[in-house]
């Protein structure tokens, strides 16, 4: 580039700021020797500004780094806040997982009050000694009869306490049990843990199925589990009945499952079951 030229450049912008720099002067020693109010108000409208641009200048790096020191102050600030909002957040998940945990104990109580509500005052242990099982009928024969206390319309269980049929009717030395495969099996049961009911019903497979639910909007699927209910008159509640393996059919103990059985005395009456 032209020297010449360059220099024609910047010679307007020293002579400029030679300018402003020498205002602020003159307009003080206005003020002071010869105070010229009139003239001092003239000279107010142009220093004053040009004082303001050249304050502005002078005072740009450190008002750089003032803003700069802000910043640095926020991003501290910021920090801070992130990490009580971490701290909260862990706190929020030890809480949820706390709720969680709760929430499965209470539904594991919830079962077994179903089950304790069912606990009979006596049991009589019996062993299966015969079963008939033809044309959808399945039914099975115990060695204990009404010698032994054991009437129509009792409870059998496995001896693990999962219903195992009702008794039919009983002499002496013996009694017949309806399997809850039987086709003329239609029990009351409930969702455990929920007020919701239904009917099982034999078919003379080994899956009874189950409809009739209280609540329609209710969708069954595999793994729930069914305990008894006394809505029919007929049974005990809070006793395993089985649980879904679909949306239909249920896993029950099926007579060819066991040896030896458990016929339940309740405090309840029980109804004769034919």
């Amino acid at each position: 580039m032209n020297k010449n030229k360059l220099s024609s450049k910047l010679y307007p912008l020293v002579k400029t700021v030679a300018t402003a720099a020498v205002l602020p002067v003159l307009f003080i020693y206005i003020m002071i020797a010869k105070p010229d109010y009139k003239l001092m108000n003239a000279l107010g409208h142009v220093v004053v500004p040009v004082a303001q641009v050249i304050g502005n200048i002078i005072t740009w790096p450190i008002r750089a780094v003032a803003d700069a020191f802000d910043g640095i102050v926020q991003v501290s600030v910021l920090k801070a806040e992130n990490q009580e909002l971490r701290a909260r957040l862990d706190a929020a998940n030890i809480n949820k997982n706390l709720c969680d945990i709760a929430i499965a104990e209470n539904k594991k109580l919830s079962r077994e009050l179903d089950l304790v509500l069912a606990q009979p005052r006596d049991t009589i242990i019996a062993d299966v000694i015969h079963d008939d099982s033809v044309l959808g009928h399945n039914t099975y024969i115990i060695n204990r009869g009404q010698n032994d206390g054991v009437m129509a319309g009792m409870v059998v269980t496995t001896t693990d306490m999962m219903m195992a049929g009702v008794v039919m009717d009983s002499a002496n030395n013996f009694a017949r049990v309806r399997a809850l495969t039987d086709s003329d099996t239609n029990i009351a049961v409930r969702v455990i843990g929920s007020d919701v009911y239904g009917f099982m019903t034999g078919n003379g497979s080994k899956y009874p199925t189950l409809g009739f639910f209280s609540n329609p909007n209710f969708q069954p699927t595999a793994g729930v589990k069914l305990v008894s209910s006394n809505i029919s008159g007929v049974l005990p509640a809070g006793l395993m009945v089985g649980e879904m393996i679909d949306e239909t059919d249920v896993k029950i103990a099926n007579p060819n499952e066991f040896s030896r059985v458990m016929v339940l005395k309740f405090d309840t009456p029980q109804n004769e079951y034919r």
